[in-house]
């Protein structure tokens, strides 16, 4: 009988040490690779049903304009149920793990990089990680939009069950969506490979100074925590949690243009009003004219609701994961990705 127990105990301690080893022989780039997009898919999940109604809000869907967030909430039970609020968020999850896992992944590398060619110029404060965040930022957009676009589709469509069999917020004569891959079909077919791009300037221009600024603000609280609390998770939250509100508070308006590009094609268009969103600046500019300037802002109410567990979920949860795959500290990483 004994025997048999030491004979399990030493399989489960052997199986240990094979993935222990195994996770040792992964570069570290790779483990960046796997906190990051677990951090992301964490994090997105924990707030879709917020992000639904968002969506919802800024791009001026019939039947949810003049809502608030608990209202909007109770019709989407209404209509579709728990199923409604996570509509669009497969798009979601398999849009933020790449997106989470570059953004981390190619922030780290830059920071790297940065600081082993230009330290002297730039030094080795929160300057770096506003340089590195805003890279890594544009990198993850620019590989995984057009996942964010079919994610935007899919979640502004509404089904009401009522006996017309009418959508919200959409004629019946326009495109109803059945999934991703539908998405991606229909687009591509309206306009080729540019139309899967629609929306990417602003969101570049936001997502630079928003990464940016989200690392920046992150790091430098970080490092104001006293050294017996630096592994509190209820510190990291807080910090994470502080760095998205910053950040979404400068560049919301931009994510409103965003979302309006993604789904203008969608809308009913009047050829009297002359609505057409064709660039960033334009479509500021055209919003303030024909919505008036709190349009820029509509949903951002629940953008805090939304962004606090979120970004605070999102780098806690990466912290942690970095911890659990054995990353070691930031000083004795280089930029080649190996361990010293």
């Amino acid at each position: 009988m004994g025997s048999s127990q030491e004979s399990t105990f030493s399989s489960a301690s052997a199986a240990a040490q094979v993935n222990a080893s195994a996770l040792d022989l992964l570069p570290v780039y790779a483990k960046e690779l796997i906190a990051g997009g677990a951090a992301g898919a964490f994090a997105k999940t924990a707030v879709a049903p917020l992000e639904r109604v968002k969506i919802l809000l800024q791009t001026r869907t019939e039947g949810f304009r003049s809502l608030g967030i608990l209202q909007s909430l109770r019709k989407l039970w209404q209509y579709e149920g728990v199923r409604g609020f996570y509509k669009g968020n497969g798009a979601s999850v398999l849009r933020i793990v790449p997106y989470a896992a570059l953004h981390y992944m190619t922030y780290e590398q830059y920071r790297c990089w940065i600081l082993n060619n230009y330290a002297p110029s730039v030094g080795t404060g929160p300057v770096v990680d506003l340089l590195a965040g805003s890279a890594a930022g544009g990198t993850a957009v620019l590989c995984t939009y057009p996942l964010d676009l079919a994610r935007t589709k899919l979640a502004y469509q509404v089904s009401n069950v009522d006996q017309s069999g009418s959508a919200l917020g959409n004629s019946g004569q326009q495109q109803t969506y059945k999934g991703i891959k539908d998405v991606f079909k229909t687009v591509y077919k309206e306009g080729g490979a540019r139309s899967l791009y629609r929306g990417v300037g602003p969101t570049l221009i936001g997502i630079l100074p928003y990464a940016g600024l989200k690392f920046y603000i992150y790091e430098d609280l970080k490092s104001r925590v006293p050294e017996d609390y630096k592994k509190s998770v209820i510190l990291k939250l807080s910090c994470g949690a502080l760095a998205g509100l910053f950040g979404q508070t400068l560049t919301y308006p931009l994510d409103v243009v965003r979302r309006q590009m993604q789904v203008q094609s969608k809308q009913a268009q009047n050829s009297s009003d002359g609505f057409r969103i064709r660039g960033t600046f334009q479509g500021l500019l055209l919003i303030i004219k024909c919505q008036g300037w709190r349009q820029l802002f509509a949903g951002l109410s629940l953008n805090y609701v939304k962004v606090v567990p979120s970004v605070a979920i999102g780098f806690t949860t990466y912290d942690m994961m970095k911890t659990l795959l054995g990353v070691p500290p930031r000083e004795r990483v280089h930029a080649s990705g190996s361990n010293k």
